[in-house]
């Protein structure tokens, strides 16, 4: 098959023809063999599909009951209300080279560091025990960068399995994922399905931040769309 990018209905059809395979053997060990497989058999080069009004979809394809996840996207504009290299030296913990830094991933319960995530109808944040507001986020521009990087999905799902140390995947099911609102986003991370990373750490004079992270579950991905259409 030649190298090209494909519209959906090209995609339709040639999904269908892979699905029949049944299992097919991958050519790539770890993690990215699945996709890697997928694209091979697509024949495609890029990781997105032509479609009819929304420009480009990316395409994910991911092992079912995995508990991998995926970035979505990381947001950090105007996001501080601490300064992040005050925030490091007074929360950071050491790494192992004694680097004061901020690797957390945040949830609704309070860390050993007395650092949690709050939530209310219009905006997420970082905050600690006693009442300091370390970043915050508005739903709108956290709605605004999901639908800038993730405008559709074309997730793919294979079941996996193991044949004498050669990982084979079945491709099953594939389904278009459009649309999102605040309010799913909103209790997406009240729900624990989106999840807050803070990568950052001291340099010295100022804040190395790696930018923070909003990252899913790949089996979670279409709790995060509000339309949802099996190909």
């Amino acid at each position: 098959m030649a190298k090209t990018k494909l519209t959906l209905e090209k995609f339709q059809v040639a999904f269908r023809r892979i699905k029949q395979q049944g299992f097919i053997q991958s050519k790539r060990r770890g993690p990215t063999g699945v996709g890697h497989l997928l694209e091979t058999l697509l024949g495609i080069t890029e990781d997105n599909i032509a479609l009819p009004d929304l420009h480009m979809a990316e395409l994910k394809a991911h092992r079912i009951g995995s508990s991998n996840m995926i970035t979505l996207f990381t947001f950090n504009r105007k996001a501080w209300k601490m300064k992040p290299l005050e925030a490091i030296r007074k929360y950071g913990t050491p790494d192992v080279n004694g680097r004061l830094g901020l690797y957390f991933t945040m949830s609704l319960t309070p860390n050993s560091h007395g650092l949690f995530l709050h939530t209310d109808d219009h905006s997420i944040s970082v905050r600690h025990i006693s009442g300091q507001i370390i970043a915050e986020w508005q739903l709108d521009d956290l709605k605004a960068q999901f639908v800038k990087k993730l405008p559709a999905l074309l997730l793919v799902s294979a079941f996996s399995e193991e044949r004498a140390g050669v990982e084979w995947f079945h491709f099953s099911r594939a389904r278009l994922l459009t649309g999102t609102s605040e309010e799913t986003i909103l209790n997406q991370i009240r729900s624990g399905n989106i999840l807050v990373d803070l990568r950052l750490h001291d340099k010295g004079t100022s804040a190395r931040n790696h930018g923070t992270g909003f990252r899913a579950y790949e089996e979670k991905l279409p709790l995060l769309f509000n339309n949802v259409k099996d190909l």
